[in-house]
């Protein structure tokens, strides 16, 4: 930033004059061009914060980090979050965003998928943001992140509907085009060399980070080139239409009709991923279909606490809503007045695995392979349960008769590989695995199970082409 060349005064950061507003009415009065009765302006320092020590760019910062540490502790220990905790806490998923739940287009810009993730979008943030607020000023800072950070999500949805996409860098490369379009079209009083040097550093940062997402999965290059491309927009507009801060109507009708490209959008996109809209829209209604028939089911054991069927059923709609100790008391219920119900105590053997109850689990599987020893699911139930235990020797017993009642039972190799692998039996691991992915298909933890079994046996080329090919499998994305 250059300062007034007669009186030294620093020059506001858009600046089309290489002297301040003091000197030039200074210079009209001495023309005779002002009156006698003139009021001298009082020139504050535009680059002097007035309002508060407090920056928006420590408030996004707090804001992220607040939201980190909820999904922290709603999820355990772990720092890696799973997509059931990230569609709870509201990432963007196609299905969900375009049946009605807009708001996702703002609360993922909150969310992170990881340590690691947000670690490097608030180090962007921390530089961006703080540029962008000295440039801009608050109030339009905040408007152009936002707005960004919605186009890209907006993006993210076309692009590819069926991935959740969590993370601030839609909004980051948002405010990346912004000041390049500012720093490439608008007239500054920095120097030259200072310009040039930013608007590199700039224009590396976007082209290396969109080519790292083109190389490496689970990143969502589309809300990237979204938050771009609007960003880029956007800063142009400002530097050419309202690149004065004190003309505040003009700016108001640059971020207005913004807003309306923006909008104008999302209707588009909404008609064309409509399979996307009906699918989520089925899964709302299936969750209201189930709170109803949790109602209806509950009035008619009250009526009749003898119908064994009634509490089963019961039991069967809490489990499929996550109510497990509910569940768990009707499927009790039902053993109560039904002792021989091999389904209830099979569902109740899956509910005690669901609560991290192994013990109480083995007990009612064992009773149900005695009751039923040719029960290929009490089998694999029971094996479950053991290798909770760290009984896996006991566990791969249970799962090979299991295979012997049923070949094609899906997921038993896969679980027999891991207990196979606790015992350091590698070979016998991999060649479950393999077995698992030739019957029942592949998914993103069989390929990361079969590069820790290779890692184990030192064949690092193998472990790195299953590590990469469970990355491409996996469902979510971050930006």
């Amino acid at each position: 930033m250059a300062n007034c060349v007669q009186c030294g005064r620093k020059l506001p950061p858009f600046a089309f004059k290489k002297i301040c507003q003091w000197c030039a009415q200074h210079e009209a009065a001495q023309r005779g061009e002002e009156g006698e009765d003139a009021k001298q302006i009082v020139m504050p320092a535009p680059w002097v914060r007035r309002e508060s020590s407090i920056t928006l760019t420590h408030v996004l910062f707090g804001a992220n980090a607040m939201v980190f540490i909820a999904m922290v502790l709603a999820s355990g220990p772990s720092l890696d979050f799973t997509g059931q905790v990230m569609v709870h806490f509201g990432a963007n998923y196609g299905p969900f965003t375009l049946s009605g739940q807009w708001w996702r287009l703002l609360t993922y810009m909150f969310l992170h998928g990881g340590l690691f993730h947000i670690a490097m979008n608030m180090w962007c943030l921390w530089n961006l943001g703080t540029l962008c607020e000295s440039l801009y000023g608050r109030w339009t800072y905040a408007a152009v992140y936002l707005i960004t950070g919605i186009a890209g999500g907006l993006t993210s949805v076309a692009w590819n509907p069926g991935v959740l996409s969590v993370g601030a860098s839609g909004a980051l490369f948002g405010l990346s085009g912004a000041l390049i379009s500012s720093f490439y079209l608008g007239e500054f009083s920095l120097s030259g060399i200072s310009i040039k040097s930013t608007l590199s550093s700039l224009l590396f940062f976007c082209g290396f980070s969109l080519f790292f997402g083109s190389v490496f999965p689970g990143i969502d290059n589309g809300c990237h080139v979204g938050g771009l491309i609007s960003g880029l927009i956007l800063g142009a507009l400002i530097a050419r239409v309202a690149p004065e801060q004190d003309r505040p109507l003009r700016r108001v009708g640059v971020l207005l009709f913004m807003v309306l490209i923006v909008g104008g959008s999302a209707l588009g996109i909404q008609r064309w991923r409509g399979s996307s809209m009906q699918f989520g829209r089925s899964l709302m209604d299936a969750q209201r279909n189930i709170d109803r028939m949790i109602g209806e089911l509950q009035k008619k054991v009250q009526q009749n606490p003898q119908d064994a069927s009634a509490h089963y059923e019961l039991a069967r709609a809490y489990f499929s809503k996550g109510q497990l100790p509910e569940a768990e008391n009707e499927l009790k219920r039902v053993l109560d007045l039904q002792p021989q119900d091999t389904r209830a105590r099979t569902e109740l053997g899956a509910t005690y695995l669901n609560q991290d109850r192994p013990k109480e689990a083995q007990e009612e599987f064992a009773k149900l392979v005695a009751q039923d020893p040719s029960n290929a699911t009490a089998h694999t139930g029971l094996g479950v349960a053991l290798a909770q235990l760290q009984s896996h020797e006991a566990a791969i017993n249970e799962f090979k008769a299991a295979l012997r009642l049923e070949p094609q039972a899906s997921g038993v190799y896969y679980r027999m590989g891991i207990s196979q692998a606790q015992l350091k039996q590698y070979d016998e691991a991999i060649a479950s695995y393999s077995k698992e992915r030739e019957q029942n298909g592949d998914d993103a933890d069989l390929e990361t199970a079969l590069a820790d079994a290779y890692q184990a046996k030192g064949m690092t080329q193998q472990a790195q082409e299953a590590r990469d090919k469970a990355a491409q499998l996996k469902g979510g994305q971050r930006d």
